[in-house]
């Protein structure tokens, strides 16, 4: 079978599935799995489908960025929990970095009562913290995207330099196994690969419907987290392959 007829064949079952499996579509094409990863890669590359662990879906179906607003509506309850854990996290005199994502947004809620740092450049956390009086805040500063309520850019990530991040709390769009964690933004997905070269620890904040899924701009390999706090009912198997690369995993 030719390649062009592959591709139609792989593009009609996802049309008519709404997904498609990587040994699924191979048994059927009666050809070997990197040949069908080989193709997703194409035509992912020709903007007709998005790979995901273990399989592709439509772009209609990749997550879109959302703004700020949005995502605070979204599974609340399970980001409360999320955050609620990773606040249990912080030390003492510790530096954080608290990125624009509503998930940690909500670790403003559960800060500890002791002498810590925060760096952000988000102004939601600028807003929450800032009357804090064991709280030593740090704005980074920079081009001010309206959407997220952030700052990003070269001065911003210049800001980053100047300080040793024990602890970075982010979220993004999605977590895949295969290609790690990305953004729905190209400038948001840049400035946090920028925050994770400064970041000793670096705990990626992803409830269950992000698990396994996937965006626009991937920035972060899976093993370059050192946790992945989850909530209940995330894929049991992408979250056992996280833990074998080195994560620590947490269901919250």
């Amino acid at each position: 079978m030719l390649a062009a007829e592959r591709h139609h064949q792989i593009l009609k079952t996802l049309s008519e599935q709404g997904s498609v499996r990587t040994k699924e579509i191979a048994s059927l094409l009666s050809v070997t799995d990197e040949t069908i990863r080989k193709d997703f890669e194409v035509l992912e590359n020709q903007g007709f489908l998005v790979r995901t662990h273990g399989g592709a879906i439509p772009p209609k179906r990749a997550l879109r960025e959302l703004s700020l607003t949005e995502r605070q509506l979204m599974n609340r309850e399970a980001k409360n929990e999320i955050a609620k854990a990773a606040a249990q996290r912080i030390q003492p005199k510790e530096t954080i970095f608290i990125d624009a994502s509503s998930t940690a947004l909500s670790i403003t809620q559960y800060l500890p009562d002791f002498p810590i740092t925060v760096v952000t450049n988000a102004h939601d956390v600028v807003s929450a913290v800032g009357g804090m009086e064991q709280v030593d805040l740090v704005s980074t500063g920079g081009l001010y995207e309206a959407r997220s309520r952030s700052f990003i850019g070269a001065a911003a990530e210049k800001t980053l330099l100047r300080y040793n991040i024990h602890r970075m709390f982010f979220s993004g769009n999605g977590l895949d196994l295969q290609r790690g964690v990305s953004e729905g933004n190209s400038r948001q997905a840049a400035f946090k690969e920028h925050v994770i070269e400064c970041a000793e620890d670096v705990c990626f904040l992803a409830d269950a419907t992000k698990i396994g899924q996937c965006s626009a701009f991937f920035f972060a390999d899976c093993s370059q987290l050192s946790t992945l706090i989850t909530s209940k009912g995330a894929d049991p198997l992408v979250l056992e392959a996280v833990k074998n690369v080195g994560v620590d995993v947490i269901s919250a």
